[in-house]
């Protein structure tokens, strides 16, 4: 798999803003076929940081359903990866750059 398939996007939330403010770790949406090494490998290419540690989570699809003028509709939201990276001590990463 190349790198720059496996990060999809940084996540941007309150919950991964208080993350990197207060112990330097950063969430990510991955492909899900990616494996830790790859995500590591894949961070300090792109962003030129020291990664110390990650963390890896599958949240499974859902089903998503509502009812409409046309009639109840029913769909599924997608599977997805998170990855939450740890960086080095002092290094940071300027997600508001690259969005």
């Amino acid at each position: 798999m190349k790198l720059s398939d496996v990060l999809i996007k940084p996540v941007l939330s309150e919950k991964a803003n208080k993350l990197s403010e207060k112990s330097n770790r950063y969430t990510f949406i991955v492909d899900r076929k990616a494996n830790k090494l790859e995500i590591k490998n894949a961070i300090q290419d792109f962003y030129g940081v020291q990664v110390e540690e990650v963390n890896t989570c599958v949240s499974p699809s859902k089903l998503k359903s509502k009812y409409t003028k046309a009639g109840y509709v029913v769909g599924r939201k997608p599977a997805k990866k998170k990855a939450i990276v740890t960086v080095a001590e002092g290094e940071t990463i300027d997600l508001y750059e690259t969005v």
